[in-house]
């Protein structure tokens, strides 16, 4: 694993992964975490298989447990927690908290946060996820015939949820900073994307700004992180940094 901070690089070697990973988020005193995005039922005593793994600065192995099934969107935020948002097949597939759609957990495993009905619709897919200081960001779909996207901001330290319209639909990137955000939707298996820019008026998110990017590798599915107003996209071998209006390249 490589982390860069300003322009130092640090890479720390993983061993003896016990699951096959779909994400990785960071955690308080350069700890991390790695997460499969699918899980299990003991056949026996039907115990869901541990799916998220907690390893040490070092890259030791600290502690594991199960964040439920079917995670195409996780981010972790300030304090340690992790956020997560779950698909079709983990919404409809038993498992308690992936039912609920969206979920946070702490790094023990235990449940922190359910919607509990302060969502405007009941989701079916989740999208993408960031963080903006305190509060995370899930932006997901709904099923119902009413239809769209939504993006959820969450402050975990009161708890307070509140959701607006997406003005993308289905995007696979976002970030904000203020009442500003970047927005991506992936030209799918090309190296290319579509970056739109949105900013908040009152209690609605209008676009302001279409166009075409090109990156140096093809984009995949799970490509994107929002941190803090900073959009990093992975391209091939290379992850972009999207802020203002020069794309950072780190390879």
């Amino acid at each position: 694993m490589v982390t860069v901070t300003g322009q130092e690089e640090r890479r720390i070697l993983v061993q003896d992964i016990p699951i096959r990973p779909s994400h990785l988020a960071l955690l308080p005193d350069s700890r991390f975490l790695l997460v499969s995005g699918r899980t299990f039922r003991n056949e026996t005593d039907g115990v869901w298989r541990p799916n998220a793994v907690v390893f040490s600065a070092s890259g030791a192995p600290e502690r594991e447990f199960c964040v439920g099934d079917d995670i195409p969107a996780l981010v972790t935020d300030v304090g340690g927690g992790v956020w997560t948002a779950y698909g079709d097949e983990g919404i409809y597939g038993g498992h308690p908290e992936s039912g609920a759609g969206l979920a946070g957990w702490n790094t023990r495993g235990q449940a922190s946060w359910a919607p509990d009905g302060r969502l405007p619709d009941h989701p079916l897919e989740g999208c993408t996820t960031a963080t903006q200081n305190e509060h995370v960001w899930l932006v997901w779909y709904s099923g119902s015939s009413r239809g769209g996207t939504y993006l959820t901001r969450i402050t975990p330290s009161t708890g307070d949820v509140t959701s607006y319209r997406s003005p993308v639909p289905d995007p696979d990137g976002f970030a904000v900073r203020d009442n500003r955000a970047l927005l991506t939707r992936r030209h799918h298996n090309k190296r290319s994307v579509e970056l739109i820019r949105a900013e908040l008026d009152d209690t609605t998110w209008k676009v302001t700004s279409r166009r075409r990017l090109r990156v140096p590798g093809r984009v995949v599915g799970r490509c994107c992180q929002g941190r803090d107003g900073s959009l990093w996209l992975r391209a091939g071998n290379t992850w972009l940094r999207l802020e203002g209006r020069t794309p950072t390249g780190v390879s």
